[in-house]
């Protein structure tokens, strides 16, 4: 389980001043769907967060994978879920995690975002346990 919280102004400020950061941190489709906004901060920062998140739950913290490997995606429905790929995917599996449910949430100030992973029933070892 993981969970992170994001000040908007901050997240603001850093677009503002490194253009590139978009490109380092999100994807073409986070990008896409944020940049639809003219102050598209709210949505980058619960997506930051949801990135963090799911680091924290990995156990790695910002160092464990590039943030491009972990992609907060939207249904039509506006229900949030996460893809993995590379080595966040890998890390995730690693861990037995199968799947994993997201809670996102937003004001103009403050975004936070709540991730659990999702698998095999094990010990810290990774080995399987009877529940």
């Amino acid at each position: 389980m993981g969970t992170d919280l994001m000040d908007v102004a901050e997240m603001r400020g850093v677009l503002s001043r490194q253009p590139s950061f978009m490109a380092k941190v999100f994807t073409d489709a986070e990008r896409a769907y944020c940049d639809i906004l003219d102050d598209p901060a709210e949505r980058y920062a619960v997506r930051f967060a949801a990135k963090e998140a799911v680091l924290k739950a990995l156990g790695t913290g910002l160092a464990g994978s590039a943030l491009t490997d972990i992609e907060v995606r939207r249904a039509p429905t506006g229900k949030p879920s996460l893809h993995l790929t590379g080595r966040a995917a890998a890390l995730a599996e690693t861990a037995g995690i199968r799947s994993w449910l997201i809670s996102l949430t937003h004001t103009a100030t403050l975004a936070h975002a709540l991730v659990a992973g999702v698998g095999d029933v094990g010990d810290e070892a990774g080995r399987e346990v009877s529940p």
